[in-house]
């Protein structure tokens, strides 16, 4: 699969390449800034655009914006942003961009690698990937009275599993318990939440997230 890497930092740079290349991914170009990200993507047309959200020039989140920019010009291209730190508005905002082929994980993340790569192919598949920091983040700070609090631990670990991106099979392996029963789970938590139920996983993911930023 051919990718373009979008990240102004040397060695992360180099660091990132080499994952991806051991993976068996080819990388067809890497940017240095937002603007360079967007020029070779769109004469490149690659399988996967990585790309770190702060780069130049204004080192905040031009990164997102050029991934975002690109998501507009190329419908469907799997996108997976980088970050440093935690902002879980990135993460709806990357997700609210489209249906399909989306992620947001920290940068920490690579070091795992066979995990990282594995979130790569499920970006590159059209499925969701969310930071496992930025969801318990999301479900850490509900309000008294939130429907969150009444979901069992059981639920709330589902809950996590699924705004990460995980399907019911990846779920039930997680937590050693069968997929009927996180079916049951997933639809009892829809019903605590008061969020419609589908069957297309970014689809739930993105519910998920829209509630958890409420």
């Amino acid at each position: 699969m051919r990718v373009v890497i979008g990240e102004d930092q040397a060695l992360m740079r180099a660091g990132l390449a080499l994952v991806l290349e051991q993976a068996g991914f080819e990388i067809v170009a890497v940017a240095g800034d937002a603007e360079d990200l967007v020029r070779k993507t769109a004469a490149h047309r690659p399988d996967l655009l990585v790309a770190d959200i702060r780069m130049p020039p204004t080192h905040t989140d031009d990164g997102l914006r050029a991934a975002l920019e690109l998501r507009r010009r190329l419908p469907g291209l799997p996108v997976l942003v980088l970050s440093q730190y935690l902002q879980r508005d990135y993460a709806v905002e990357l997700l609210e961009s489209g249906e399909e082929g989306v992620g947001y994980l920290l940068k920490q993340r690579i070091a795992d690698v066979e995990r990282f790569v594995a979130d790569l192919h499920r970006i590159v598949a059209g499925g969701s990937v969310l930071d496992r920091e930025v969801v318990a983040a999301m479900v850490g700070r509900y309000r008294r009275g939130d429907p969150i609090g009444r979901l069992t631990d059981r639920q709330r670990a589902v809950l996590e599993q699924m705004a990460e991106g995980r399907s019911n099979a990846a779920i039930a392996e997680q937590l050693g318990v069968s997929e009927k029963a996180v079916v049951r789970h997933t639809s009892n938590i829809y019903d605590e939440l008061g969020i419609d139920r589908t069957p297309e996983d970014h689809r739930r993911v993105l519910a998920v997230v829209r509630y958890l930023s409420l």
